[in-house]
């Protein structure tokens, strides 16, 4: 008998056995690619379905305070910042997070009918305080007359400060602010818009102003 090429050997060994070793590896390969993804999705998905878990033995402080006129009970880690709160908690989006340093106030709300950059304030500072944002500002069905006029004097372009202008320039009515351009822009100068819609801006502000 003479004797065989390696080749044909192997050949004739994975023929016998109905599994080659290249097919093996790549089965074994797949099953393993698909378990991975699998997992992942399952993370994700569990991640995504539940809400975190705050251990109260590491200081988690429960707050309770009126936001758009409605209670919430909130259980928060003591370090949250106020917008964090009205974000990810609460669920109220409408409040933007922009530089997160206190720059841009596309973060801005009422509290207590004041103007506050929610991004430099903790939530735990204003237990039992009445807080306002733009979704208690007015509704698509009825807007705030500051909002009307945003939409009636194209005050906006990409959008994302405008809720935070809007909550700025509502405030204006409680802050000894000048009748003249001068006097608004001074005291909405902290709200930053990056698309540069200033002069639309100030003409929806002093539109309200003057039916007021």
């Amino acid at each position: 008998m003479s004797e065989q090429k390696p080749r044909e050997r192997r050949k004739r060994r994975a023929n016998a056995g109905g599994l080659s070793r290249r097919s093996f590896l790549t089965t074994a390969g797949t099953a393993g690619v698909v378990a991975a993804l699998d997992g992942r999705e399952l993370i994700a998905q569990t991640a995504s379905a539940a809400q975190p878990q705050i251990d109260k033995g590491l200081g988690a402080m429960q707050l309770t305070f009126r936001v758009n006129g409605k209670e919430h009970r909130v259980v928060i880690d003591p370090r949250t910042t106020l917008l964090d709160c009205l974000r990810e908690t609460i669920a109220l989006t409408g409040t933007k997070k922009g530089c997160d340093h206190g720059q841009c106030g596309a973060c801005t709300v009422h509290v207590n009918g004041r103007r506050v950059n929610s991004c430099l304030t903790l939530a735990l500072m204003h237990e039992g305080a009445e807080i306002t944002t733009i979704e208690g500002l007015g509704t698509p069905d009825a807007l705030h007359p500051m909002q009307a006029a945003f939409v009636a004097r194209d005050g906006y372009q990409c959008g994302y400060c405008t809720s935070g202008q809007n909550s700025s320039a509502v405030a204006l009515d409680k802050a000894p602010c000048g009748p003249d351009d001068a006097a608004v822009k001074e005291l909405m100068s902290r709200n930053i818009c990056r698309c540069g819609a200033y002069q639309n801006i100030m003409a929806a502000i002093q539109q309200v102003r003057r039916n007021t």
